[in-house]
């Protein structure tokens, strides 16, 4: 008895020369890049700068645990999260609404227009939108606030609209061909759909966020950055290990929060 020939295995796609070319140009890059830096590994590894480092270490021990002086790391930390949440919470609804036409649903001019202003809005550094707010704002944590907003809004903008581009089209067109408005079936189809992930991209933001805004600080933007910055320019480093490890404790806990909303979510 005669047996069914199997299906055949897929042969995978031979790597063109356009593959072949840019991975040898990356290649080169990373030589050129090494040849080119002038990198002292040999002095970082010395005695002498592995005793200076030790030295420099010392002086952060023991932290400061005074009860006065950890009243005010907790309402720097607390100054500090408000920032992260509020600049990330902004972001998202602001974000929302430029990736629609992004993801091209209002025409190929608006996508193209809103792309490059998401792309503006996501190429400048947190830091550096901080200290032209500053200008502006003044010192303190609204401008540390809007830096993370306006940054937060390229970044998420970008990827709502590409989850949005690779959402199922189906569903939503099965709705408008049933005389469904448009905004309707967006609502009930293709934002459903979409919710997950982009609350997976708004977490991980605001993850980031919080480390961003311990540091925008160091330009005056408030919170535990501006208070390290203090002591660190006094060279205060008992005080100083303090704030640093209010701020590991407080990037622990929002990774902790964030690991958990998002397991809830996958389930």
């Amino acid at each position: 008895m005669m047996q069914k020939p199997s299906a055949a295995m897929p042969i995978p796609p031979k790597a063109g020369w356009s593959t072949v070319l840019l991975l040898l140009g990356i290649l080169l890059l990373i030589v050129a890049s090494f040849v080119s830096l002038p990198l002292k590994w040999r002095d970082f590894f010395s005695q002498d700068a592995i005793r200076t480092s030790i030295e420099f270490l010392r002086g952060f021990s023991p932290p400061e645990l005074a009860p006065a002086f950890l009243e005010k790391i907790a309402y720097a930390t607390l100054e500090t999260l408000a920032m992260s949440a509020i600049g990330t919470l902004l972001a998202a609804f602001f974000g929302l609404l430029l990736s629609l036409p992004a993801s091209g649903r209002f025409g190929m001019s608006a996508r193209v227009l809103t792309r490059g202003i998401l792309n503006v809005l996501r190429s400048i550094p947190e830091l550096v939108w901080a200290a032209i707010l500053l200008i502006a704002a003044g010192l303190g944590p609204f401008a540390g606030t809007l830096a993370l907003t306006i940054h937060t809004i390229g970044v998420l903008g970008r990827l709502f609209a590409d989850t949005l581009e690779n959402c199922p089209p189906l569903p939503e067109s099965s709705l408008r061909i049933n005389g469904t408005h448009p905004v309707a079936a967006f609502l009930y189809a293709t934002l459903p759909q979409s919710s997950p992930q982009m609350m997976s991209y708004v977490l991980y933001r605001w993850e980031n966020n919080i480390r961003a805004a311990a540091i925008l600080g160091v330009v005056g933007a408030g919170g535990l950055g501006q208070m390290l910055k203090y002591h660190l320019s006094l060279f205060q480093m008992q005080q100083a290990a303090s704030v640093i490890i209010a701020m590991l404790g407080l990037v622990c806990a929002v990774d902790a929060i964030s690991f958990g909303l998002r397991r809830v979510m996958t389930r």
